[in-house]
């Protein structure tokens, strides 16, 4: 087996509440592979989400180490940060957090936009994303005119549009029926076997963990399975 994408030690997020102390991640460890589906579970509350902020560089454990292709990005500043998920790291989110006022193809451009690829390649991945995702027909719709299980097609889209190595997805069918949660899940797949890109997914669902290739349950900030 290759080296984990991803290694996770002790890792520990605190927060002060008024006179409280808040643990909402308790000494997880964690390593994930290329190619995983990594599926993280456990009611609202339960800290899946602060963990995965914690894997992806957006906050920093207040004891532990996250290692990311074997560099210690829990202490990498902020400018650094910055490059690796621009380059390396795709962003799923519940609420799929498309600008209203873009299409579906300028909400998946945006981010090479961003990262200054030239304009044909940008036109060219950006269509071959959506194609990937089973919405050529769409791209010119803005996210009023989509379906819940579109907006969240384009977001995929989006999240491999530079082509990172790691997707983190927070809550994806959150907001879907189960029908449609259950299309997301295996496109996801689909995706994995395509572009070898891993994939950590948190959910409350513990009915998508047969799509999983591995998955961790998580109760009040630690792994319990």
């Amino acid at each position: 087996m290759s080296d984990p994408i991803i290694v996770a030690r002790g890792v520990a997020r605190t927060f002060t509440f008024g006179h409280q102390l808040i643990h909402a991640v308790r000494d997880v460890d964690l390593d994930v592979h290329e190619g995983e589906l990594v599926m993280i579970t456990g009611r609202s509350g339960s800290g899946k989400t602060t963990l995965l902020n914690l894997l992806a560089g957006l906050d920093r454990p207040t004891s532990g180490t996250v290692k990311f292709r074997g560099r210690e990005i829990s202490r990498f500043p902020e400018r650094d940060l910055v490059a690796l998920r621009r380059r390396e790291i795709g962003f799923v989110f519940q609420s799929f957090a498309l600008l209203p006022l873009l299409n579906a193809y300028e909400n998946v451009e945006l981010p090479l936009r961003i990262a200054n690829w030239s304009r044909g390649e940008q036109r060219r991945r950006a269509l071959e994303c959506l194609d990937m995702v089973g919405l050529s027909r769409r791209a010119n719709h803005r996210p009023y005119e989509l379906s819940g299980g579109e907006r969240q097609r384009v977001a995929i889209a989006r999240a491999l549009a530079h082509r990172p190595c790691l997707i983190l997805a927070d809550e994806p069918t959150g907001e879907l029926d189960a029908t449609t949660g259950i299309a997301i899940f295996n496109l996801l797949k689909e995706i994995i076997a395509k572009e070898g890109v891993t994939v950590v997914v948190t959910t409350h669902d513990v009915t998508m963990t047969r799509f999983a290739t591995m998955n961790r349950h998580m109760s009040d900030g630690a792994f319990v399975s």
